[in-house]
Formats: structure tokens, sequence, C-alpha cells
């Protein structure tokens, strides 16, 4: 696809000469990139800070760091724990008269536990509590399948052999339906999905009102996704890459916590080719693997708690990956076999009638 770039002022837009009818658009803002969401026309960071594995006590002056920094995208999770420090984060950030709330784009999932339509509202209304906010930018549900709920500790209900105990009759339609109402209220800006395949985002693109903004799911150079981009490029749903840098810090946690296998995760950072890259742009690895996804109109959500790396990922506008290197790093794509997560950790949810990856091996390995 030949693509040729347009500035005039503060505005980059990205035009393709091609069939692709993804509508791509930049707005730049010092070092910062937006893309403009098709449907609400909001402009979405590139580069925002993901928080899975934060814990409460960290991520608090992670995240009052990273807006210093220059981070407006802040992702988060209701699985993740830590929205209430978060919120306090921004809240000190924005009392300290550093910026406003519009500057800001906000995203957050509706849980696993959550995911029908009688409970959208209650879980959106909770997290909104959490966060101290009168809207979020953009909701996602978490995951396409469910779990029961115990109603006083708002987890999962697991059986005694460690099963957890499934919601067979997960209706995404119905779900949906309820999110757009919340968005009519002023409680949603963009609406949008995670984890999902494409037969499921299009059976709710066919009945919905408000299309899905914005998809995100793992994607890295080892597990590049392409055909699913591919759809969402056709529907104007801009894809989001959660494990940009292969989730190096999910290692530890998985391999101690599970048992799982240290080989079921990539040393991306430490590919010779990667770091030939890097070295001739006087880069470092993980600036090269984000910008190689950011440079293709995909949004990046790597999670650090360190200031010093928090510069480094945030420093990606300053450069452009080469024809030939772009090349080499889509030849590093190794397909299913590149995912890390298939959800597997959960006991049982491979039985779940909408888990995602029926076609997955279930390799014990994965996670």
């Amino acid at each position: 696809m030949s693509l040729r770039f347009i500035l005039r002022r503060d505005f980059a837009c990205v035009i393709s000469s091609s069939s692709y009818n993804f509508r791509y658009f930049h707005k730049i803002t010092g070092r910062m990139k937006y893309v403009k969401l098709s449907q609400s026309a909001d402009l979405m960071p590139t580069l925002g800070l993901g928080t899975w594995q934060a814990s409460p006590e960290v991520i608090e002056s992670t995240v009052y760091k990273a807006l210093d920094l220059g981070y407006r995208h802040i992702d988060t999770a209701f699985n993740y724990n830590n929205e209430e420090a978060i919120g306090n984060a921004i809240k000190k950030w924005l009392d300290d008269g550093k910026g406003t709330r519009k500057d800001l784009f906000i995203t957050t999932k509706l849980p696993h536990v959550g995911n029908r339509a009688s409970d959208v509202k209650k879980f959106l209304e909770l997290q909104l509590k959490r966060l101290q906010m009168d809207y979020v930018d953009l909701y996602l549900i978490h995951v396409p399948f469910a779990f029961l709920c115990d109603a006083d500790t708002l987890t999962p209900v697991v059986n005694a052999n460690g099963e957890y105990q499934l919601d067979i009759d997960t209706d995404h339609v119905s779900t949906w339906k309820v999110m757009e109402c919340c968005q009519k209220e002023g409680l949603i800006r963009n609406l949008g999905l995670s984890n999902f395949n494409e037969s499921q985002i299009a059976k709710i693109i066919r009945e919905a009102t408000i299309k899905p903004q914005v998809l995100q799911v793992e994607l890295h150079a080892y597990f590049q996704q392409m055909d699913l981009r591919k759809f969402c490029s056709e529907q104007d749903i801009v894809v989001t890459a959660y494990a940009p840098l292969g989730s190096p810090g999910a290692k530890d946690h998985f391999v101690n916590k599970y048992n799982y296998s240290p080989d079921a995760f990539p040393d991306l950072l430490g590919h010779p080719e990667v770091d030939e890259i890097a070295k001739s742009h006087d880069k470092t690895p993980a600036q090269v693997l984000l910008r190689y996804l950011v440079q293709q109109k995909v949004v990046v959500i790597p999670k650090s708690t360190s200031e010093k790396r928090l510069k480094e990922n945030s420093n990606i506008y300053d450069f452009e990956l080469t024809p030939s290197e772009i090349t080499k790093l889509k030849k590093l794509d190794r397909g299913e076999s590149g995912r890390i997560f298939n959800f597997l950790f959960w006991k049982g949810v491979e039985n779940h009638p909408e888990y995602p990856f029926k076609f997955l091996t279930q390799a014990s390995d994965k996670v």
C-alpha cells in the first residue's frame, strides 16, 4: 500500500492510494501522535501506558510520572485491581494544574465476571467511581467469554478442582446494546473490544448501531495478526497492541504462579536483527519494536514503572524505519505459534462457547 503524508500546521493526514478502507489521521502535539476514531472523531494517542500487573502502590506514582512525561493515554481494567490508584494519580495531576480532563484518553474494560447485559452499568459506574471520572474515553469488553461472579468479592466463582464456573449464556450483542446506551448517556466516549476473534467482531458489527471503534489484542513482532489487522482496517477499527514488546515482565509472574515454561515468552528485546536495526538508528530494541507497530498504524500500550523506560518508550516519533527494515521485522512473525496469551491459566475456559481461540492446540506452555 502506498501512502503519502500531508502536513498542515500541526496535522498530518495519511492518505492511501490502495483500496484499503482505513481512514487514518495523525494530530501531532509535541512528540505525541494521535489516530482519529472513525465514528466519534475523538483523537486517540498512538502511545499509551499499559498498567497490567502494576500494583496500586506503584502505579499511582507511575501514572503521575507518565503524565508529566507527556503520556496522555492510560490503559487499565477492572481485572487489574488498580483503577482507584490510577484515579488518584490523575486527580492529583489535574488538581496540580498540569492539564485538563479533555487532554487525556482513559481506557478501561468490562470484566469477565460482568460480561452480560444486566451487569454492564453496575460495573461501569463502579469503575467510574474508582477512577473519579464522569466518563471514560474508551470502554472495552475485556474478553469474549464470561465467568459466574461471586457477588461479595466481584471475582470469578471457582470450583474445588480449580475450574472456573462458566456463564455459558454469554450474549455479546445484548451486552453491546447496553454499552451503546451508556455511550448515549455520556458515560463512555467510544466503544471497543478486546481479545475477540474476527467472527465475534463481525457479529457485533452486523447488529450494532454504534460499531466498535477499537480492538485491543496481543500483538508483537512474533505475533503480528496480519489477517485480523486487515479485517479491522476494512471496518475502520483501530487496533491496539498489548504486549508490544513480547511482555517480558509477565514471564516471572506466569512461571512462578502457574508453573509455565519460560520458553513460552519470547526474547524480542534480545533478538539480533532487532538489535542491529536499533544500533543503526541509535535507538534501543524496545524503541524499534514500538516504532515498527506505530509506523504500521497500530496503537501501542507498553507497560513500565521505570522512569527511564517510560522516557525511552515515548521517544519513538523522531525516526522512521526503512522499507527493508520493515521487511526484516515482518519476517519475524511466527503466526499462531507466536501467541503468548491464550487464557488457559483460567482452568476450563476453553469449554466456554465464546472462547476465541478454539483452533489452537491447548499447549501447556502457553498462557
